[in-house]
């Protein structure tokens, strides 16, 4: 409870507790789901990158650690719930950098009016429904209940809504906030798809959901400038912070990074994700960030080229080169795995 993200997480709760509507908090649940109740209940099609081995962690064909927190949205509409949140931990393969980590938190919630509120859409689909005042009545309530929430968490504040376009919700959005100056893109939502409510077997209902994430959140609000330091065990980080209070992170140290590039021959079916993911595996923690600084494509040989200049820091000590030349000659070594030639 005292951990920036365990902070955040309790604000946002304590918001929704002070509303009319009742909502179940559902939390500890199993990251292991199907793919069915990942993408297929969702709308999400078999063609989506996010379904690619490459951007998801696969137990298997049918299951996988789950990539949202929406991947249990169906189940407890199914189960009959009307109002509720769903908080946990959620895994994607991704670029390395200060502001993405394979493991990350979020928190959605998901709210159906009343069927006597939605009599006047009773029977309708598509664009007549989209178009219709139960949907606007209920997206409104949706922006209204959003705003409230980023007053709560951030003061009263300017902010933005932007159409948006996502496979499960439809109107979707996305808000904005102004904050220090700057516009800040807080979280995705829309009026849920009513496919979706009839794959949850509750054709007969009308909602709106919304996901975002708690350490994109907590960044903002503590000044928390690179993700790992959400892991990290250095009592330095945590001391800082108390449970229910919002105080800005006083950097401890910055210790000095040790720059590596590789540079190598690709094959057509590269992709990106698997060359971080596969360092990362090696150097953990220590790669703060990974950057293509440089590509060329070779026309006698029909080959492209790629440089990539990694930045080993570490939060807590500094580094010696032996240690990351033997992480750099390790990395050499495994990145012909995926069919690559080291120049």
């Amino acid at each position: 409870p005292s951990h920036p993200i365990g902070i955040i997480r309790s604000k946002i709760q304590e918001y929704f507790a002070s509303l009319p509507v009742q909502y179940t908090v559902y939390d500890a649940e199993d990251p292991i789901v199907t793919t069915q109740q990942c993408f297929d209940d969702l709308r999400i099609p078999p063609d989506h990158p996010g379904r690619s081995p490459s951007d998801t962690y696969y137990v298997d064909d049918a299951t996988l650690l789950r990539t949202h927190t929406s991947a249990h949205q169906s189940e407890h509409l199914r189960s009959g719930a009307d109002a509720f949140l769903c908080a946990g931990d959620v895994y994607r393969r991704d670029e390395i950098d200060s502001s993405h980590y394979p493991a990350f938190h979020q928190l959605e919630g998901v709210r159906l009016f009343p069927v006597e509120d939605m009599k006047g859409a009773e029977g309708l689909t598509g664009e007549e429904w989209t178009d219709s005042p139960e949907c606007k009545m209920i997206a409104d309530d949706l922006k209204a209940t959003l705003e409230g929430l980023m007053d709560h968490l951030f003061g009263e504040t300017e902010k933005r809504w932007n159409e948006d376009y996502f496979p499960f919700t439809n109107p979707s959005y996305e808000l904005e906030i102004k904050y220090e100056g700057e516009w800040l893109e807080v979280l995705g939502c829309g009026v849920v798809h009513e496919e979706v409510l009839q794959m949850a077997d509750r054709a007969d209902r009308r909602g709106w959901a919304f996901g975002l994430g708690l350490e994109r959140l907590a960044m903002i609000l503590f000044e928390i400038p690179d993700i790992r330091l959400f892991w990290t065990e250095d009592e330095r980080f945590h001391s800082q912070f108390k449970e229910g209070e919002i105080t800005k992170f006083q950097s401890y140290s910055k210790f000095p990074p040790v720059y590596k590039d590789i540079a190598f021959w690709i094959p057509e079916d590269f992709v990106e994700n698997d060359f971080f993911e596969m360092t990362r595996g090696i150097a953990g923690d220590i790669v703060e960030k990974m950057e293509l600084i440089d590509e060329f494509t070779n026309p006698k040989k029909g080959k492209t080229s790629k440089c990539y200049r990694i930045t080993y820091r570490s939060m807590d000590r500094s580094l010696t080169n032996e240690e990351i030349d033997a992480l750099q000659d390790e990395v050499r070594e495994k990145v012909v795995d995926l069919g690559v030639e080291v120049r």
